[in-house]
């Protein structure tokens, strides 16, 4: 907790002087002879617990007059509360392996659907944007709340060659520095100020992927650009491990072909095999903060999304709680008043 006028404090040095004027008083009373015939009356007659009632008002004034001081440094503390605008970037894969029907209609239109049912599903508020990536990513639709843009951007989604993992997290995070002006774009140059162990800004990177990095940045680079920002990244693999199908979607018929990479396009009767570079998704996930999923169907990949953390997203805010100083300062100055009216009324 800190105070934004600490100068306050030293009113506190009026509770020991205080304390010794109060003392002061008690020995300065006039003391009074009376005669009685049997001290055990004298005993009897005295209430019990006389010494307690006796002195606490005077504590409760004490304290309550520390409360009210403190409340006048106006002492600050940082919370964390839930965010009323966050922000999502649905990072999909679209490389040509997508198109492959072992999760049917194809893996593409099963992430399609899953991403639609997802964006219905998310508070009005909540910024959602789209990345695409292959070979490169690109922005296909800025953060917005707009959900007829965003469904109109991810049923527009087409293949190309190549993934591009690492890429698809730096144009993210880009999209998110566009959007959120506290947060440095990974293309600026500039070193991020580090946030505290454990906390993170209110946006979140959902990265969805069939297979392994196979040009751009690499993925762990990519991540600790996320991590140095406080973004988290939520990784998923998408694909079965018993592909044998051709890919063909949006008018593309694989061949059998091998691209520079070494990377498998299907034909033959082959297919695409389920190259998920896991490990690397799993240390994305972990040095982000987020949690890395594997689904191997449509209802797996709706479940996942289901189960994203987006609304447990919080801000740490500093605020001001003088009010509650001043407000048990109150309560306890008028317990003070009132045992003083009970216990010694005026006569």
């Amino acid at each position: 907790m800190e105070m934004l006028w600490p100068g306050f404090l030293y009113l506190w040095i009026l509770i020991p002087v205080l304390i010794l004027i109060y003392i002061l008083i008690l020995r300065r009373r006039k003391p009074f002879a009376v005669r009685y015939s049997s001290l055990s009356l004298v005993r009897e007659a005295l209430p019990k617990q006389s010494q307690w009632r006796r002195h606490l008002p005077f504590a409760l004034f004490l304290l309550a007059l520390s409360s009210l001081t403190v409340a006048l440094t106006r002492p600050t503390s940082t919370i964390k509360v839930p965010s009323s605008n966050s922000t999502i970037i649905l990072a999909i894969d679209v490389s040509r392996s997508m198109c492959s029907t072992d999760i049917l209609p194809s893996r593409l239109e099963a992430a399609k659907s899953a991403a639609l049912t997802f964006v219905q599903l998310q508070d009005a508020n909540a910024q959602i944007g789209i990345v695409a990536f292959a070979g490169f990513a690109a922005v296909i639709q800025p953060p917005t709340t707009d959900r007829e843009l965003l469904e109109t951007a991810i049923k527009n989604l087409s293949t190309a060659r190549r993934t591009a993992i690492g890429e698809g997290i730096l144009v993210s995070l880009d999209a998110i520095a566009e959007f959120d002006d506290s947060v440095l774009s990974p293309y600026s140059g500039e070193q991020p100020q580090p946030l505290p162990q454990g906390e993170y800004i209110p946006a979140i990177v959902v990265l969805l992927t069939d297979g392994v990095n196979t040009t751009g940045a690499h993925p762990l680079l990519a991540a600790q650009f996320s991590a140095d920002r406080g973004i988290r990244v939520y990784t998923i693999g998408f694909g079965t491990d018993h592909n044998n199908t051709i890919p063909s979607c949006g008018g593309f018929q694989s061949q059998s072909t091998t691209d520079q990479f070494g990377g498998s396009f299907g034909g033959g009767g082959g297919g695409f095999r389920r190259e998920i570079d896991e490990e690397t998704l799993k240390q994305v996930s972990d040095l982000t903060g987020g949690t890395y999923h594997l689904a191997a169907s449509a209802s797996e990949l709706e479940e996942v999304f289901k189960n994203l953390p987006t609304r447990l997203m919080t801000i740490t805010e500093t605020t001001e709680v003088s009010v509650i100083f001043t407000a048990i300062g109150a309560l306890l100055a008028s317990l003070a008043i009132l045992f003083a009216i009970l216990w010694h009324p005026l006569p």
